[in-house]
């Protein structure tokens, strides 16, 4: 089974514990607070697209990523009743197809978090060429203080700005907690790392 598979596999049986049905509460937090520039965003492993329909809903031109096929066709039909147009494409983040870069935003919520320990490089590489001087990066990923079995992946924050400074600019790491998708669900500690393109 290819790992473009396996995630669709999990979207089958509904393993998605990270899929809440409804926008990130930190994504809507650093709207509210950071100066995001627009107008064109890009979610990197958007899943069933509470995100990236989110950010369509806010004005701004997306382009979402995901390897799942099930997930973006339950993507798409979110974005249709939501009366808002994505750019839905199907793909590796490791390795894209190409997604119309550069953007002014990029969004990921659980997907460097996942790939950096098979290959942190390309995944740079993929942000090298999603964005240029003055683009910002949000990326939320599992907080190693807390590591839990079963939960996400997860990472130190030296790690976090050891690897994502090699391209990026980190303006602020803070901690958070992940969404839950049941009410008594556990929420998973996180970093939020917000970031910009310099050069």
């Amino acid at each position: 089974m290819t790992e473009a598979q396996e995630w669709n596999q999990r979207y089958q049986q509904g393993d998605t514990p990270w899929d809440t049905g409804q926008p990130s509460s930190e994504l809507l937090r650093v709207f509210r607070t950071e100066a995001i520039p627009r107008p064109r965003a890009l979610e990197l492993g958007c899943g069933t697209g509470t995100n990236a329909v989110w950010l369509a809903q806010q004005g701004l031109d997306v382009t979402a990523l995901d390897f799942s096929p099930l997930a973006l066709q339950r993507a798409r039909e979110r974005a249709a009743a939501a009366g808002v147009q994505v750019r839905w494409v199907e793909g590796d983040v490791l390795c894209p197809p190409e997604l119309g870069g550069p953007f002014d935003f990029v969004f990921d919520r659980g997907c460097y978090h996942c790939v950096r320990r098979d290959n942190v490089e390309a995944y740079l590489n993929t942000l090298r060429q999603a964005t240029r001087a003055g683009s910002a990066v949000l990326v939320l990923a599992g907080n190693a203080k807390e590591p839990r079995e079963p939960g996400p992946p997860v990472v130190s924050e030296e790690e976090l700005r050891g690897e994502l400074g090699r391209l990026l600019h980190i303006e602020w790491i803070r901690e958070f907690r992940f969404d839950q998708v049941e009410p008594d669900g556990v929420r998973f500690l996180a970093w939020s790392c917000f970031a910009r393109r310099v050069e």
